[in-house]
């Protein structure tokens, strides 16, 4: 899976991403609860607070590498690009989860620079973050 062929940017981060959320609506129906409340928690994580959104997302990319979860690493990597995320902060997160990992850690690693390269393509740019 690389990030661009010859017939232009690869598209498998975003098709799985978009097919994933497609097959949890089964979910979103059957158990709205669960998913409620998963949905919420996910926001309570990701708030700002010691730690900035961005720099959670960059600890949740590392995680979805350890733990070789191709969806983990594509939403996360979305939002990462969406808060700004640099190529290079995404590289540093993931020569950890690659250190934590190994070898297997390493392969994902190299899926999540491809996620990022794909999603990079289409973004529309970050909006400023005003400095306090």
């Amino acid at each position: 899976m690389s990030a661009a062929s010859p017939d232009g940017p690869s598209r498998y981060f975003h098709d799985l991403t978009k097919g994933v959320s497609h097959n949890l609506g089964y979910l979103r129906s059957e158990l709205p609860d669960v998913m409620k409340s998963f949905n919420d928690l996910g926001k309570a994580a990701s708030r700002d607070g010691a730690l900035d959104e961005k720099t959670k997302e960059l600890i949740a990319v590392a995680l979805g590498v350890a733990s070789h979860c191709d969806a983990c690493i594509g939403f996360h990597v979305r939002s990462l690009v969406r808060l700004g995320g640099t190529k290079r902060e995404l590289a540093e997160a993931l020569g950890m989860a690659v250190y934590m990992g190994g070898g297997p850690s390493l392969m994902y690693a190299a899926s999540a620079l491809a996620a990022m390269d794909e999603f990079s393509a289409t973004a529309k740019p970050a909006p400023a973050v005003a400095s306090a």
